[in-house]
């Protein structure tokens, strides 16, 4: 089952102008710039998978800058992956509180925003997207504010027909899910999320 608070899923690359070509090759589908994140180095793609949920693919907003951004590992990457996933909470300091109650940290909320290409400026809350979350299967948390969200602007569409995990110790992943009061599938294997996508030329895992 997917977690129905699913907010985006984050497909990182080293190379982000590739990892969009290779993805719309791979898809049949473009997706959409969504512009670039203030002070941090990235720049981003969307689209949408069904709802209010969307896909966004990242990497740095210049591939040939040193040091490359650190955000999801991007520094570390040689090829593309999906490299975290993000809910939206009703209440994102009451589920923090909560998940620090049952047992697992998801880090101090923090303010960013990014500049889409009409210029227009969007801020958010998010908790930190950088350190381990057991490979990723533990989500970061989200609060749009009043900021409009990526998916009221009428992006491309594909299906999303399921999100699963692997770690080499599903308990733990599975007691942090329980603190954040999330759900996913999670069974044994080399550290990782996956995601099965419908699109125009068949399903692709990412």
């Amino acid at each position: 089952m997917t977690e129905p608070r699913l907010d985006h899923l984050v497909h990182a690359g080293p190379d982000l102008d590739a990892l969009v070509a290779d993805f719309t090759r791979r898809a049949g589908v473009e997706p959409v710039l969504g512009g670039r994140h203030v002070g941090r180095g990235t720049r981003n793609y969307l689209i949408g998978l069904g709802g209010a949920a969307y896909l966004e693919l990242i990497g740095p907003d210049d591939p040939a800058a040193r040091p490359l951004p650190d955000v999801f590992g991007i520094d570390r990457l040689t090829a593309p992956r999906l490299a975290a996933w993000v809910v939206r909470p009703a209440d994102i300091e009451a589920t923090v509180a909560r998940a620090r109650e049952g047992g697992y940290d998801p880090g101090d909320i923090a303010p960013l925003s990014r500049r889409t290409p009409a210029g227009d400026l969007l801020e958010w809350r998010l908790t930190p997207n950088r350190g381990d979350r057991f490979g990723g299967l533990a989500p970061a948390l989200i609060d749009w504010q009043d900021a409009r969200h990526p998916t009221a602007g009428g992006l491309p569409q594909l299906t999303l027909v399921s999100l699963t995990g692997h770690h080499p110790d599903p308990p733990a992943v599975r007691q942090a899910l329980a603190a954040l009061d999330v759900e996913l599938d999670v069974t044994t294997g080399s550290p990782g999320l996956v995601a099965v996508l419908d699109t125009p030329n068949g399903h692709i895992t990412l």
